[in-house]
């Protein structure tokens, strides 16, 4: 056993992203076994136990997360030429009527905001947007356990494996894709439930198939459902939701 980076311990154990981690060392913010450590790139033993000042607590309680609707034609990220970033859909205007989270819309809210997995330009359905590093690491980390639920619409004539290898047995990007559960919603539209997120992963997999996607929707990732949430609209995440 080696010592670690404090900020990779801290990230591993969900205390906040490494970034974070580094700000707050950066402000003596990090205790490791009681005692102030400030110094950037400090390590320590994995199991010596890290603790976070209350000015960090409370900054990391004052963070939004946001559910947006995103609607097809917008980018998850960074806006590309020609095309908007789902995050410029947010404003006090465009808050869904039915948010009755205590929280007050704020321009602050915008600051750090970023999307916590990908969905595609022609994809819609739920997209969350954080300012929460520990939130965005439960999402999209690696060992991520948090399912996500799509409905997929496709054309063309499935391979007569086809449905048996959407749910386990295809390989991309030089590495075999986690087992998936897929099945038939109806003769057009099949039910996707995934444990990872690479780009463009279901219409890839579809096309391995025999298929092609000509629409598809996020409801779900873990616990947090999409619910009656319109097309370009946004509510704050609540205090008792959780995606695991």
């Amino acid at each position: 056993m080696e010592k670690i980076r404090i900020s990779k311990i801290m990230a591993q154990q969900g205390l906040c992203s490494r970034r974070e981690a580094d700000s707050y060392i950066e402000r003596g913010w990090v205790r490791v076994d009681g005692e102030v450590v400030s110094e950037l790139g400090s390590k320590a033993w994995p199991n010596q136990k890290i603790t976070l000042e209350r000015q960090a607590q409370r900054r990391q309680t004052a963070r939004v997360t946001i559910l947006l609707h995103k609607p097809v034609g917008y980018v998850s990220g960074q806006a590309e030429q020609g095309y908007r970033n789902a995050a410029s859909l947010i404003s006090a205007a465009t808050r869904y009527r039915g948010d009755h989270a205590p929280i007050s819309f704020e321009p602050m809210h915008l600051r750090g905001l970023a999307p916590a997995g990908r969905l595609d330009i022609d994809s819609t359905g739920l997209l969350v947007l954080t300012q929460d590093g520990r939130i965005a690491r439960q999402l999209v980390g690696e060992d991520s356990e948090v399912e996500k639920e799509y409905l997929v619409r496709v054309q063309g004539k499935i391979a007569h494996n086809g449905l048996a290898l959407l749910n386990h047995g295809l390989s991309m990007d030089g590495s075999v894709l986690r087992r998936a559960k897929v099945s038939w919603q109806n003769e057009d539209q099949l039910h996707f439930l995934l444990r990872e997120g690479k780009k463009r992963q279901i219409r890839r997999m579809c096309e391995m198939v025999g298929l092609k996607v000509v629409g598809l929707k996020r409801v779900r990732m873990g616990n947090v459902v999409l619910g009656d949430l319109p097309p370009g609209k946004w509510r704050y995440m609540k205090e008792n939701e959780h995606f695991l």
